[in-house]
């Protein structure tokens, strides 16, 4: 990044007093009305977004979110992109299981229609696209029917425009959440823990990777104030 980088108010301190009981990777069983994505559920998808593609020189992965952080997939190169039409919006709920539970479920970010959205480009190895996509679409697609399915974008870097995957929310679907104010999302950030960490964990690490590659993101950026604010009121009220 160029300039002095600015200091979070969330920390790892605030993160550490969000700890699962139990830490897993393992797939949980799909909510109600959803189910496992099958092998050859991943192969059909390929098919039908990449068509000819598959094989071709390039194939990028808009990232916009964790994918930034904890890539799904083996890269050959990276870039900052900027879509057009599409904003990074916590509107993905209710999330009981990987960073939420019950009591306290979890919301995830997803691009949602309107405004622009800063992130990351990643090419994929050209000699291993399938390999590359069918993992992605393990960590993205693990239950069907998709609330944010994969689609193409146009993502400008440089003086290239580059059409790119990524993952949309779909805003017909259940699982869209949208109007909470700033100060209910922080609420669900700062309490919400699964079987993969916390939300304040997902949230501090993707802005730190934001940052870290000179994107600033003025909603993430009050939101992880706000989740500080939340946790030392809730863990230290006599700091």
């Amino acid at each position: 990044m160029i300039g002095r980088q600015r200091q979070m108010r969330l920390t790892q301190r605030h993160v550490d007093y969000l700890q699962p009981e139990c830490v897993s990777d393992q797939m949980p069983p799909p909510p109600a009305g959803m189910r496992a994505a099958t092998p050859e559920d991943h192969q059909a998808t390929i098919a039908d977004l990449l068509g000819s593609q598959r094989h071709g020189d390039e194939l990028w992965v808009f990232a916009y979110g964790s994918l930034i952080w904890k890539p799904a997939c083996d890269f050959v190169e990276m870039r900052t992109a900027l879509v057009h039409g599409w904003h990074r919006a916590f509107c993905l709920g209710w999330n009981t299981r990987f960073r939420g539970s019950d009591e306290n479920p979890g919301l995830m970010l997803a691009l949602d229609r309107g405004g622009a959205c800063n992130g990351v480009l990643y090419r994929l190895p050209p000699d291993r696209i399938d390999d590359s996509m069918t993992r992605l679409l393990e960590r993205e697609m693990g239950w069907l029917p998709s609330a944010f399915p994969p689609r193409w974008v146009n993502a400008r870097t440089g003086e290239r425009t580059i059409r790119a995957l990524t993952f949309c929310i779909d805003r017909h679907s259940g699982r869209y959440v949208t109007g909470l104010p700033p100060e209910r999302i922080a609420a669900v950030l700062a309490t919400a823990v699964g079987n993969r960490g916390s939300m304040a964990e997902y949230l501090y690490a993707t802005v730190r990777h934001l940052e870290e590659a000179g994107i600033h993101d003025p909603h993430l950026w009050h939101l992880q104030a706000l989740v500080a604010a939340q946790i030392e009121a809730a863990y230290e009220p006599n700091r």
